[in-house]
């Protein structure tokens, strides 16, 4: 039993098990609308990456939860992705994680003991990296394996960062290279090169510390982090939340190698297909653009890279802080602009003001 292919044992993986995006609109659409305490600083309104709540003048907790089933078939590496992709969304809201929860769902009858223990391992890894403990959680036996964390950060009230408060002119900053999705696809076709892996396990496993402090910068107007409804989804929230649009560069986009080369080989998920369906009515294409960089555009990522909007004067300064966190593929793509909550995806733009 040691040598099951956990992907084997999932319908999905990653954040490409995610609800598409119409059909989770639909479901909520119906849901009673609650009583908002007005405390609660971030809620469901525009889809943001985490519930706010103001404790004091100077504090508020920050709350989200995340779990999916492998992405990988090494359990480690499972658990470490997990926990990665959880914690992301407190640093997308510029906070800083204080402790977390463990999510577990595990079919027993199909996976031994120490295939769990290398799971919760590979999660308890990551946590001691970001210097939080996980304190506690729950955990069911489950027929697909489940794994993730529900997280919690803090922060000040008046540094919290959302995915509606872009402005016209606003640079769009992309802080991680695209295609892990397209990666995952190759891997359980059998089809992901040894060097194909690292550059999936390298991106998917960097903490996105730099939220944390890219609330210092004046500059930075809005937040979230690229998952599973892809770089043009997680765009048209910010979108739709700010009331405004956005042109996409193509060819400024930072890529995985490996995914390249896969993506161009005609390698995509279910889930960038669904992801199409469910927002390409707000998307305009070039004519001639490729299926593959289409789908490339909609891969669902998991533990992706956080999608920031700044002034064009804060670019260089923005670009800065991502390099010396560690993130070499932090690039400008975009730029919003007055007008529908629509998005245009032109090859390249002339962005002068942000030397791009």
């Amino acid at each position: 039993m040691s040598d099951v292919r956990l992907t084997s044992l999932s319908s999905g993986g990653g954040c490409g098990c995610k609800i598409a995006p119409a059909a989770l609109t639909e479901i909520l659409a119906k849901v009673p609308r609650q009583f908002l305490d007005p405390a609660l600083l971030v809620g469901i309104e525009t889809s943001d990456d985490a519930a706010v709540y103001r404790l004091n003048d100077e504090q508020a907790v920050v709350a989200t939860t995340d779990f999916f089933m492998p992405i990988v078939d090494d359990p480690y590496d499972f658990g470490r992705i997990a926990a990665t992709n959880a914690l992301s969304d407190i640093y997308a809201m510029g906070a800083r994680p204080i402790f977390a929860l463990a999510i577990v769902g595990m079919p027993l009858d199909k996976l031994p003991v120490s295939v769990i223990q290398d799971i919760l391992a590979g999660g308890t890894s990551v946590c001691e990296a970001a210097g939080i403990p996980i304190a506690g959680g729950h955990s069911i036996d489950s027929a697909e394996p489940i794994y993730g964390l529900v997280a919690l950060g803090v922060i000040h009230p008046q540094r919290v960062k959302r995915n509606s408060t872009a402005r016209a002119g606003d640079a769009i900053v992309l802080g991680k290279a695209l295609g892990i999705g397209i990666l995952s696809a190759a891997l359980k076709k059998g089809a992901l090169p040894e060097e194909g892996y690292r550059q999936m396990l390298a991106t998917a496993t960097q903490l996105n510390t730099v939220g944390h402090r890219l609330p210092e910068m004046a500059g930075v107007h809005a937040m979230t982090d690229v998952t599973g409804f892809g770089l043009l989804g997680h765009l048209a929230e910010i979108c739709r939340g700010s009331r405004l649009g956005a042109r996409v560069a193509f060819e400024s986009l930072p890529v995985l190698p490996a995914a390249l080369s896969l993506a161009q080989q005609g390698y995509n998920t279910g889930g960038a297909k669904r992801n199409w369906a469910s927002y390409g009515h707000d998307v305009r294409l070039p004519d001639d653009l490729a299926p593959w960089q289409q789908a490339l555009l909609c891969d669902p990522q998991t533990s992706g890279g956080l999608l920031v909007t700044c002034a064009p004067q804060a670019v260089a300064e923005v670009l800065a802080l991502f390099r010396d966190e560690g993130f070499a593929s932090a690039a400008v793509i975009g730029q919003m602009q007055a007008g529908a909550a629509r998005i245009t995806v032109d090859y390249r733009l002339d962005l002068p003001h942000t030397g791009c």
